[in-house]
C-alpha cells in the first residue's frame, strides 16, 4: 500500500469548464504542480490562450468541448491519450446557474442548465472511466453548498443535487478499482457565474487548493467531499 502521494511528472488531469474561473484556476495550481493538463470548454479562444500560458502543446493541450455532446466528450477523452499516453485525474466541473423562482427563468434556460450540469458531468465520466481504471486515477466533480441544501426556487440547486448523487454512485460504481472519487461542494466563490460578483466571497483559487489537497493525498486515501464557504457565509 502506497503511504506517499503520487508525485511523478507528467500525470495527465483533465478539466472540462476550464476557460474560467475555477477550472482555470485548477489548471493554472495543477500545471505549476508538474501536471500536464487537457483543457475543455466551449471557449476555444480562451481556452488556447490559457494553454499558452501554461506552456504550449507539450505541457497544456487546448480541446473544445461541448460536454452535452457525446462525439465531443469521447473525442477529449481521444485527445489527452492519443496526444499524452495517459489520464490520471479527471475533474468534472462544467456548469453554470440562473435565477431562482420557478417563475423567473425560462424553460430553455433550464433546460440548457439540466444538460450541462448534470447529463455533461455523467458523459465526461462515461468518456473518461475507462481510462481512469487503467492508471488507477482520480474523479473530480464540482457540486455545490446547493447541493447539500435545497434554496428556495433554484433549478440550479436542484442540478447540484443531482451532481452529489452523481458523486457517490460513481464511488460506489468504482469501488475496488483503485479510482478515487472526490466531490467539491463550493459555498459562494468570486467567479464569472455572478453577474454582480458578491463581497467576502472565495476565489476560485480557493477552490483549486481544495482540488490539490485532494489530488495530492496517498493513493489509499480517498477524499470524498470537500465542503468549503467563506467565512462570512451564512
Amino acid at each position: 500500500m502506497s503511504e506517499t502521494p503520487d508525485t511523478s511528472p507528467d500525470r495527465v488531469l483533465v478539466i472540462t469548464g476550464a476557460s474560467s474561473g475555477i477550472g482555470a484556476a485548477s489548471a493554472r495550481q495543477a500545471s505549476a504542480a508538474g501536471f500536464r493538463v487537457v483543457l475543455a470548454a466551449r471557449s476555444h479562444e480562451r481556452l488556447s490562450a490559457l494553454a499558452e500560458q501554461l506552456g504550449g502543446a507539450e505541457r497544456a493541450l487546448a480541446v473544445r468541448c461541448d460536454v452535452c455532446n457525446w462525439e465531443d466528450q469521447q473525442r477529449l477523452a481521444e485527445l489527452a491519450l492519443s496526444t499524452y499516453g495517459r489520464i490520471d485525474v479527471v475533474f468534472a466541473n462544467a456548469g453554470f446557474g440562473g435565477p431562482r423562482g420557478f417563475l423567473n427563468d425560462t424553460p430553455e434556460h433550464w433546460r440548457e442548465m439540466v444538460l450541462t450540469n448534470v447529463y455533461g458531468a455523467a458523459l465526461t465520466l462515461r468518456a473518461t472511466i475507462p481510462a481512469l481504471r487503467e492508471s488507477r486515477g482520480h474523479l473530480l466533480l464540482t457540486s455545490s453548498v446547493a447541493g447539500r441544501r435545497a434554496l428556495p426556487g433554484s433549478m440550479y440547486s436542484c442540478t447540484k443535487h443531482a451532481v452529489t448523487a452523481m458523486g457517490e454512485a460513481a464511488r460506489q460504481d468504482l469501488q475496488g478499482s483503485g479510482v478515487r472519487v472526490t466531490l467539491i461542494e463550493p459555498g459562494m466563490v468570486d467567479t464569472p457565474f455572478f453577474e454582480k460578483r458578491p463581497d467576502e466571497a472565495l476565489l476560485a483559487d480557493d477552490i483549486a487548493a481544495a482540488v490539490m489537497y485532494a489530488i495530492s493525498q496517498p493513493a489509499h486515501v480517498d477524499v470524498n467531499e470537500i465542503l468549503v464557504r467563506p467565512t462570512a457565509q451564512a
